[in-house]
């Protein structure tokens, strides 16, 4: 496991169509440990503070092994924090890590809250108005850290998951339960009883229950 960059960008223009739109997707890489907060990254900000943002997603992580595949499928190279991410991490893959899970990221530790669910704003910034359904698709969607104790983090700092969630579901399992409509009751159960996932994921899971 291991840090390849930490990137932040305030909220700038940017086109989607024929209008702009406000977004902290344009991220940039900071070439010294900042300070991470309960609520994120020194220098880091969200436009849209009811989709983003907050202690639940306080830390944005895309896995730097997905690039190669982007670039392939795009056919043209990926630029640097190319999904908007706070961390570009490689050993991070949806597979094999789990809601709950906690790290050890720099000085600061941090825990796994939800996957991440692309918006239009990810299209908008590649001009590809296919590439969120790409995401989705493919399940190479990143996820969240919220922030257990604060510090400084940089490129090159420890990254090491000093738990693993006893549930063990990882985040593509919890991609794939929040996706089907078919997802049985046990599995949405499951997911939704854990007490370290994201509210944001927690509400339109328990709606599914109480209406099915």
């Amino acid at each position: 496991m291991k840090v390849l960059s930490v990137n932040v960008g305030k909220p700038a223009d940017l086109p989607y169509g024929k209008k702009v739109v406000q977004s902290g997707i344009q991220k940039s890489p900071v070439h010294q440990a900042i300070f991470l907060s309960k609520t994120g990254f020194e220098g880091d900000g969200q436009a849209d503070l009811v989709h983003h943002g907050g202690e639940d997603k306080a830390v944005c992580v895309y896995p730097y092994e997905h690039y190669t595949y982007w670039a392939e499928t795009l056919g043209r190279p990926m630029p640097q924090a190319a999904f908007g991410e706070n961390v570009t991490a490689a050993g991070l893959l949806e597979t094999d890590v789990h809601i709950g899970d906690i790290f050890q990221l720099g000085e600061a530790v941090v825990q796994i809250s939800q996957p991440r669910q692309p918006c239009f704003k990810l299209a908008a910034r590649h001009n590809e108005p296919a590439l969120v359904s790409l995401v989705d698709e493919t399940g190479y969607t990143g996820f969240y850290f919220r922030v257990l104790t604060e510090g400084k983090v940089g490129a090159g700092s420890r990254l090491e998951r000093i738990h693993i969630h006893p549930a063990a579901i990882n985040v593509e399992e919890a991609n794939q339960i929040m996706k089907k409509k078919e997802s049985s009751q046990e599995e949405i159960k499951k997911l939704v009883d854990l007490e370290e996932l994201a509210e944001s994921w927690k509400k339109p899971l328990l709606k599914r229950l109480h209406t099915s």
